[in-house]
């Protein structure tokens, strides 16, 4: 949990920047700051349980895209 909380920071403040420079509003800066992000991380979060699931559920079909390229894998 503790590397999705990092990564929401570190997603707020990356989507708080781009707002700001593409707008010039810090409320349109902010909200997209706040509201994109948050919905980023839960999918995150979700999509992190989902690759554990499908590794775990047929581990030679996982290895073998992996193999081929197809996925790559993030260590944690």
């Amino acid at each position: 949990m503790a590397k999705t909380f990092s990564f929401a920071i570190l997603h707020f403040t990356v989507a708080f920047t781009v707002g700001y420079l593409l707008t010039g509003s810090v409320m349109v800066g902010g909200m997209l700051a706040v509201i994109e992000p948050a919905c980023n991380t839960v999918v995150f979060h979700f999509h992190e349980k989902a690759w554990k699931k499908f590794s775990e559920a047929d581990p030679k079909m996982h290895a073998n895209a992996v193999k081929a390229g197809w996925l790559h894998i993030h260590e944690l």
